[in-house]
């Protein structure tokens, strides 16, 4: 692989850096216990790099979500970390009849909110719920949909790399949260397929999820949800056109069909 495209991540980092340094400490002198609260801090730092990456990041994926969105997902949708909710905007409102932001940064709710309403989502007609729960809090997500197997649609946008333990995460969404019949849609950069590669991303896994909250670059995901046994079918396909195995960010598309 080129040896410059190993080090565009410190790009990336100086980046998220010099985005948040200045909300983080002004909020630090605001509420000095933040340094006693990490998982706060490191929920505050998110969101404040959320605010600089998140537009450029639904750009560049705009054809990729536009050939997996609108036609797969319909009924009640869920979004796996939904950030602000850049989701919302590929959806057909003729199919789609309510949309679940599962977002544990509260941080980001207010941006979801914004973008719903755009899309002609809000709570006060019941077509937007908000659930402040991590993707493997399977039990507070379905109590909070009034029972099991109550989501047609469940979406996972460059989600699955910061879940705990994602594999029994997602087994248990798919087993509990959605419906017979429903769809698994996801994008998401994966494990590439290069050793060389793949080296450079363990390598820069343990600095980047401290700043990223939690994203791994090696997680072989495009790999492990087809093995899952609970499929009537599914398949992989290649993400955005230009990019090949070379690159860090390699990404991947899935649809799937629970049976």
């Amino acid at each position: 692989m080129q040896l410059y495209k190993v080090f565009t991540l410190l790009a990336d980092l100086r980046l998220a850096v010099q985005s948040t340094l200045f909300p983080t400490i002004i909020a630090i002198l605001r509420d000095p216990l933040l340094l006693f609260r990490p998982a706060a801090l490191s929920r505050l730092f998110m969101a404040n790099v959320w605010v600089a990456f998140a537009d450029g990041i639904d750009e560049e994926a705009r054809p990729v979500k536009e050939r997996l969105i609108p036609g797969n997902a319909r009924g009640v949708v869920l979004d796996l970390g939904a950030g602000h909710g850049h989701t919302i905007k590929y959806l057909d409102r003729e199919k789609v009849t309510k949309y679940i932001a599962l977002e544990p940064n509260q941080h980001m709710h207010p941006k979801i909110r914004q973008n719903a309403a755009n899309a002609g989502f809000s709570e006060a007609a019941e077509t937007l719920l908000i659930l402040p729960y991590g993707a493997e809090e399977t039990s507070l997500i379905v109590s909070a949909l009034g029972g099991p197997h109550a989501v047609d649609t469940i979406i996972s946008i460059l989600a699955l790399c910061t879940i705990p333990s994602p594999e029994t995460s997602l087994r248990a969404l798919i087993d509990q949260v959605l419906k017979p019949g429903g769809h698994f849609l996801f994008y998401e950069h994966v494990l590439s397929p290069r050793e060389d590669v793949a080296w450079w991303q363990r390598f820069w896994t343990p600095l980047w999820k401290r700043a990223f909250d939690g994203c791994c670059l090696d997680r072989p995901t495009h790999i492990w949800v087809p093995k899952m046994n609970c499929w009537q079918s599914g398949e992989v396909s290649a993400g955005r056109d230009d990019e090949n195995e070379g690159y860090m960010f390699w990404h991947r598309v899935g649809i799937f069909v629970k049976k």
